[in-house]
Parts: structure tokens; sequence; C-alpha cells
């Protein structure tokens, strides 16, 4: 296997620069933020392939000795949430439930740290077989990736015939409590016509739906910004079935734009990443499957902390290359500049 094959940036083994930081045990970078939201993904498989996410074939295995293991993810986050100032911490993949050791991923974090909420970002593809094993483990919250109730549309985009397997994982969370359950759709001019039908099977069920404007993170490399579907056409779309009265997000860091349905309490979110940038309120610092401190969706600037901690670096050692890594994060993700180039990564590779 390649490094080319994998998708995957130049490693940086070396510390990080970090002239001029302050010295303050927090992830604070150069423009003012602080990363107090951790996402940990701990696998590049999938169950599903979707287009904007994963090439057909899916992506190359990571070999098993390269992925971190359960007790290294525990230390990692542990150490992020008692030195670091991380208060959020959500697992994500590929696809966390191709994970068999997953409960015990939950189990461990939630053990050491059980006042930290534990989130997870799932496509729901077997989730109910393990939704309340994930909840007793100490799971708190759950997002589900879901752009179309239309079994046909389902099949074209993720390229399999799961969308019953996701619908009742769906519900089967719900049913353990693994809620505020939050599904998210990618807006696709292909799916755009069935927006209205994908919000009110949420409404339904008692999910809150969050439309995401598609990024250019995509394996096939085909996201040209002319075909986005842009928050205000979505609203169009909405707006001929449900009444939406915007009440912004719930704090500066969150993503999600919220607008109440039918005067609430229920609400559906837009997430506007390419049209309405919210990189000036990033909070989020990022560990890759093959142990890697990543500061942005959009930088290939990472670095090996998987290396360091099997080298047998102290938590100390850890903890200032993580503060190092995420004092270079960039200001933003760039589409807008001129030549912009995505990311060597690609979702799917990098985690949601």
């Amino acid at each position: 296997m390649t490094v080319v094959a994998m998708g995957m940036p130049a490693v940086r083994t070396g510390r990080p620069d970090i002239d001029g930081r302050p010295d303050t045990p927090v992830l604070l970078d150069r423009f003012g933020r602080v990363a107090r939201d951790l996402r940990v993904s701990i696998t590049e498989k999938c169950s599903l392939r979707c287009t904007y996410c994963m090439p057909e074939e899916g992506l190359p295995a990571i070999p098993a000795d390269e992925l971190l293991a359960p007790e290294e993810i525990v230390r990692l986050v542990t150490l992020a949430v008692r030195e670091l100032g991380v208060h959020e911490v959500r697992f994500t993949g590929g696809e966390p439930l191709m994970r068999r050791d997953l409960e015990r991923i939950i189990a461990g974090c939630h053990a050491a740290l059980p006042d930290t909420p534990l989130a997870m970002t799932s496509n729901g593809v077997g989730l109910e077989h393990r939704a309340q094993a994930l909840a007793d483990a100490g799971l708190k919250r759950i997002n589900i990736s879901l752009d179309t109730v239309d079994r046909d549309g389902f099949h074209r985009l993720t390229r399999r015939d799961r969308l019953a397997s996701v619908q009742a994982g769906i519900r089967a969370a719900i049913a353990a409590g693994l809620t505020p359950l939050k599904v998210n759709a990618v807006l696709m001019r292909e799916t755009l016509d069935g927006a209205a039908d994908l919000l009110q099977w949420c409404l339904e069920v008692g999910a809150e739906l969050r439309f995401i404007e598609e990024m250019p993170l995509d394996a096939d490399h085909e996201w040209a910004r002319a075909n986005m579907i842009t928050a205000a056409e979505l609203l169009d779309v909405l707006g001929k079935r449900f009444s939406l009265v915007e009440t912004g997000r719930e704090d500066p860091s969150a993503p999600a734009e919220r607008w109440l349905v039918d005067g609430g309490p229920a609400t559906v979110g837009i997430i506007a990443s390419v049209t309405r940038k919210f990189c000036g309120d990033c909070d989020r610092t990022r560990l890759t499957a093959d142990g890697r401190i990543r500061s942005c969706l959009f930088s290939d600037q990472e670095y090996d902390i998987r290396g360091a901690l099997r080298s047998g670096a102290t938590d100390a050692d850890i903890a200032a290359l993580w503060r190092g890594a995420m004092w270079n994060k960039s200001a933003g993700h760039g589409i807008d500049a001129a030549g912009f180039v995505p990311p060597t990564r690609t979702m799917g590779a990098i985690g949601g």
C-alpha cells in the first residue's frame, strides 16, 4: 500500500512551531480560538459507499496494527479532557459500528471520564442491534447520516439498499435514550425534491434534522461550487410545505443555524459550511483512525501522535505536541480562495 493510495498527506513527526504561544494548557490557536470539541475517527471502514464521501470500492484498509487500539484511544481522550480543556468527545469513522470493540472503547472512556458527554456519528446500518449496548456502555448521544427517505434514491446515493436498516437504527437509538438524536443530510441536487419528505419523517420519529452543504471532500473529486445547493435554495423548497422561523445558533461555535418548524418546538438546522462559513468560531480538534492530530478538515498538516504514544512519550510530551499542532491551525478552510486545492484525505479518511 502506498501513501498515495491511502489518500494520506505528509505527516509531520517533529515538534510544531510554538513561537509566540502563550503558556496555557488549552488548545489555543494563533487566531484566539480554543478547541474544546474532539472528533475521534476509529476506522476507515464503512458499510455504505456514499458518493460524496467514499470511492465505490471503499478506502484501502489500514493495517490493524496502525489503528489506535482501545486503550490508546482511552488514554488520548482522557488526556484531552483532563489536560487540554476538551469538553465534548464524538466518535466517527468511516463507520464506527464497523469496529467490534466499539462498546469497549465507549465503556473505557466513560469509566475514565464519567462526566464527559460521549457522542457518535454513524450511518445507522446495524445500529438497531447495538443501540442499547452502546447506551449501557456510556454513549449519550448519536447523529445519524441520512440524505433521503426514498429507497431508490438512497440506493443510488449510497450504492447499498440499506434504507430500512438505517431507519430501524434511528428508532432503536431513540428508544435506547441516545437523544437528542440528530439526522445529518448532505444537500445535493438529486435529493432536493425529497428534502421536505425527509423533514416530515424526522418530525414523525422525533429526530432533529440538519442539512449540510456539500463540501469538496468527495473521493471522486467531482465537487463543483456551481452545482451546490445553497441554504437559501433549501429554505425555499422547505418553505412550500412548512412554516419556518429562524432562531439562530445554540451557541457561537455551533455549526447549525436553526429554524422553528410550524411554530415549534421541533426545529430544522442548516450547516452552511461553504456559503456561510463559521471558521472564525471553530472549536474542533481531530484525531484520525491511524493516530494523527488534524487541526482542520481542510488542512493537510498532520502530526503523528501514535508514533509518540508508542515510543514511550509521557502524557506531558503528548499534550505539548497536541498544543503545538493546534497552535498552527489555519484561519479557515479557504474554499473561496483562488487556487483552492481540496485536502488529500477524503471525508471517509478524516472522520466527520
